[in-house]
């Protein structure tokens, strides 16, 4: 995928999100749901760029003409997951319906103080995990994050849980690395999501979808120096208040021969891409990267 991802403007500006805000918490989660039927008709007339992104997906993935629908059904996904991390931020989270698979995989490591990488994707909502009872298990959860894109809806979003953005790594920085290793040595768990590269990221070449796509290095190079194991997670939007949360062993260790790095980093990335790409035919409209993921930077 191009990281063209990373010249996006947000859109939306703050009074729109806070009345949003406003209006979904007093009225309720199910009224509140009938507002997203005319924004994502907006998104769907005028949205033309996002619009190729997600058709370009939905061709591949479904193997058929994408109609209006399909590309509606996209939208109102997103917008779905969105309005419903309004509702878990403000710790209203009986209001989900939640099916979750393997979660023992992850409560034993935690539950033994083995520090956990998470590795998750743009496929579905990933602040579901938030509901699931992870944070009870008295286990650090921190989330390495790029915010750059949206500023606005994080600052907003982040005053109804100002403990949001302390658990925020920023990528990028000097302390990065430290405060990750850090945070699993101490038995907790580190979130990332490993489908976008970041400006200045090598890319590694994938099978995806049929088509070769751009992935980034950083989650495997980083998954091998920490030498902790890594755990998916795919958190599939079903309708309604309904998720599907799925957790699956990557690896418990991953080793990447210093002989051989960028095979050994191709090898171990095409094993995500692949798994990606099994959860992306289970739910294709949770597939939130609304641009071309296979155009390259040239």
């Amino acid at each position: 995928m191009s990281k063209r991802w990373l010249t996006q403007r947000e859109r939306g500006n703050r009074w729109a999100y806070q009345l949003m805000l406003w209006v979904s918490l007093r009225i309720g989660r199910k009224t509140a749901r009938t507002l997203l039927y005319p924004i994502c008709t907006y998104y769907v007339l005028f949205s033309w760029r996002a619009s190729k992104g997600i058709k370009t997906f939905l061709r591949r993935v479904l193997q058929r003409r994408v109609t209006l629908k399909d590309l509606f059904g996209q939208y109102h996904a997103f917008a779905s997951t969105l309005l419903d991390r309004t509702f878990i931020l403000a710790n209203r989270r009986d209001e989900f319906d939640l099916k979750i698979q393997n979660l023992d995989i992850l409560l034993d490591r935690v539950d033994r103080k083995q520090g956990c990488l998470l590795l998750g994707s743009h496929l579905g909502s990933f602040d579901i995990l938030r509901a699931t009872g992870l944070a009870t298990r008295n286990a650090p959860i921190k989330l390495l994050m790029h915010q750059e894109n949206a500023p606005i809806l994080n600052d907003v979003l982040g005053k109804l849980d100002p403990t949001m953005l302390d658990c925020i790594i920023p990528v990028g920085e000097p302390d990065t690395m430290l405060r990750a290793k850090e945070c699993l040595d101490a038995g907790g768990l580190v979130g990332m999501l490993g489908d976008r590269p970041l400006k200045h990221e090598k890319v590694v070449l994938c099978d995806f979808l049929g088509q070769t796509a751009q992935f980034p290095s950083g989650p495997m190079l980083l998954a091998s120096i920490l030498k902790v194991p890594v755990v998916l997670f795919f958190c599939l939007y079903r309708g309604g208040g309904r998720y599907d949360i799925h957790f699956e062993l990557f690896a418990d260790t991953v080793v990447i021969p210093r002989e051989d790095r960028a095979q050994g980093l191709q090898e171990w990335t095409q094993r995500y891409a692949v798994r990606l790409e099994t959860y992306c035919k289970m739910a294709p409209n949770n597939w939130f990267n609304f641009y071309d993921f296979w155009e390259t930077d040239e």
